[in-house]
């Protein structure tokens, strides 16, 4: 990884200029989208509706008049052009450096969207901003240290000559980044090739080996999604004993073969260790069902850090037993398109939490989401948002995303300033549904979470789960995947898929399964490990594991999962909460 110096950081400075920025959202944003539209001049696509990027009277106004609310697949002939190596000026004024990948789980295939030096900055930006405010409540050591568990995974060259990396593989990648992480105190303690590795589960294996060997300087942990910080401690449960005997003689394990990360791991386990190995042994041995496992393997963290909204929401309380007493900071919010908004209020739970539009991130507008459903009323501004009401995110940055619809429903819950506080609701293309019946993700979720109460009571967790409308049967019917932590007996499956079912609140869903113009709701339990099959799929098409979310609903285009999840059944259940 290339390295530059890191810059000094000074945290009342950047809480202070977010304050100024935000006192002036309004101005800032016009700003914004000038130079946007100035640095992009000479693309085609503005060329094509009239935006030249001169100075006009009030370009703004011209822009939203001109410009089209579009979303990915009518940007996605423009982007491939630019995969396939055209240099001409099609959505930017200068070629792309790379090209992400969008973690694919929603459509059942990545989407490609521009990566570029400004979308880096911006991601150093946020990342600055938010430390600030972490650390003005939670203030962490100067010589400490961050156990991340982050992934990169191979960029590859299109047919083109353009590089193509996820999102998050882009980022890491960057020459900046190092530099920027030291600045903020955030030093991985994993070698980089440990970050780099062609095997994730190696990587995973060393990164918690890492973590215990700077165990004392361990001020905060982090993982890009909740789902990788849970994965991280269920494997700590298999593999602590090879890890205890690692340290104890000195000698990495034989199940890490990569010739690049063996090497930089055996710098760090120099030498036996017996005092520490014992010491994590009995840390080990003395929990309770692993309760309160992150703060006895680090006992200077201050907080655990990561996306804990939205489809993170269900592993939240499964990190909260790891995490103990410790604090559950929720990570930031953006895209792989862009980043947005920064948590600025981090003592506030995940269930809480709240995000704050960064002004000069890119050009933000709204779309109110009509409770009907029926017509759909003109976007507004930053500025413009009303407390309490529901609006799709439409993005422009300087990456060649110009009014693009994010699909994100997000809720504003106050002003920072004069720049709004956003909670992020839901996707808003992730719907169930067979005829009048409209179930989002978050439906989803508290219908999964309902019924996971009467699983818990035989002390039974939902590992994860997944959802699917199957169209099959006449009428056609929902079924929920569930796999789950162990064996209970068919009347309390059959309980849970009743409450599955009547977890549905939508008023449609109700009278179509009243008068059965939809069937009963299907649960089908699958065997351990299915899910674990999903996550190999996707990281086996080039998603990141750092970047890797599990879809909630799949999708009949999601051929290749839906095959994993159906055959992988256990036991099936059919709802009877209607007859």
């Amino acid at each position: 990884m290339l390295e530059k110096k890191a810059e000094t950081f000074n945290m009342n400075r950047v809480i202070d200029d977010f304050d100024e920025m935000t006192r002036n959202a309004d101005q800032v944003q016009k700003q914004t989208l000038k130079e946007i539209l100035h640095k992009n001049k000479s693309a085609i696509y503005l060329r094509n509706f009239g935006i030249n990027g001169d100075t006009t009277t009030d370009p703004e106004e011209d822009f939203k008049a001109l410009v089209p609310l579009v979303t990915d697949s009518e940007l996605e002939p423009y982007i491939k052009r630019m995969v396939d190596g055209d240099t001409s000026p099609i959505l930017t004024g200068h070629p792309v450096p790379a090209i992400s990948l969008s973690s694919g789980t929603s459509q059942g295939r990545p989407k490609f969207v521009p990566f570029t030096d400004e979308l880096m900055e911006n991601t150093l930006q946020l990342f600055r901003t938010a430390f600030a405010f972490r650390n003005r409540e939670f203030p962490i050591d100067d010589n400490g240290r961050a156990l991340q568990f982050i992934f990169s995974s191979k960029q590859y060259i299109s047919t083109g000559g353009v590089p193509i990396g996820t999102a998050t593989t882009n980022v890491y990648r960057n020459p900046n980044f190092k530099a920027g992480m030291r600045s903020i105190m955030s030093l991985c303690c994993s070698p980089d090739e440990v970050i780099f590795s062609p095997d994730v589960h190696q990587a995973l294996y060393c990164h918690l080996l890492s973590g215990i060997l700077f165990r004392d300087q361990v001020q905060y942990v982090f993982a890009p999604f909740a789902h990788g910080l849970v994965h991280a401690f269920r494997t700590f449960e298999h593999v602590w004993e090879e890890i205890v005997t690692d340290i104890k003689h000195g000698v990495l394990s034989s199940r890490i073969t990569v010739p690049s990360v063996r090497a930089a791991m055996s710098k760090l386990i120099t030498a036996p260790n017996p005092e520490l190995a014992e010491t994590i042994r009995d840390k080990c041995l003395s929990l309770s069902n692993w309760y309160g496992l992150i703060p006895a393997l680090f006992p200077n963290a201050k907080y655990v850090y990561g996306i804990m909204t939205g489809s993170m929401e269900p592993y939240v309380k499964k990190l909260r037993h790891y995490a103990g007493d410790l604090p559950l900071v929720s990570h930031d919010y953006g895209s792989s398109e862009g980043w947005i908004a920064a948590n600025v209020t981090p003592r506030l739970s995940p269930e809480e939490a709240t995000f704050a539009v960064i002004p000069n991130l890119g050009y933000f507008e709204f779309l109110p989401v009509s409770e009907t459903g029926e017509g759909e009323q003109e976007p507004v501004g930053l500025t413009e948002v009303k407390v309490g009401q529901e609006y799709e995110v439409v993005l422009t940055n300087y990456a060649g995303l110009y009014r693009y619809r994010l699909g994100d429903v997000v809720k504003i819950m106050s002003f920072y300033n004069k720049t709004p506080q956003l909670k992020f609701v839901c996707r808003r293309n992730l719907i169930l549904s067979i005829n009048i019946d409209k179930n989002t993700e978050r439906d989803l979720q508290l219908s999964v979470e309902s019924a996971a109460k009467r699983l818990s009571e035989e002390k039974i967790e939902v590992i994860d789960f997944s959802s699917h409308v199957d169209l099959s049967t006449e009428p056609g019917h929902y079924v929920i995947f569930w796999e789950i932590s162990g064996e209970t007996n068919e009347d309390v499956l059959q309980d849970c898929c009743n409450c599955l079912d009547k977890g549905f609140i939508d008023a449609g869903y109700m009278s179509s399964r009243k008068c059965k113009t939809i069937g009963a709701l299907e649960l089908r339990v699958l065997e351990k490990g299915t899910f674990k099959k999903i996550q190999e799929h996707f990281l086996g098409l080039g998603s990141s594991a750092g970047q890797f979310k599990m879809p909630r609903c799949v999708k009949p285009s999601n051929a290749k999962v839906l095959q994993i999840l159906c055959e992988n059944v256990v036991s099936r259940f059919f709802s009877t909460a209607f007859e």
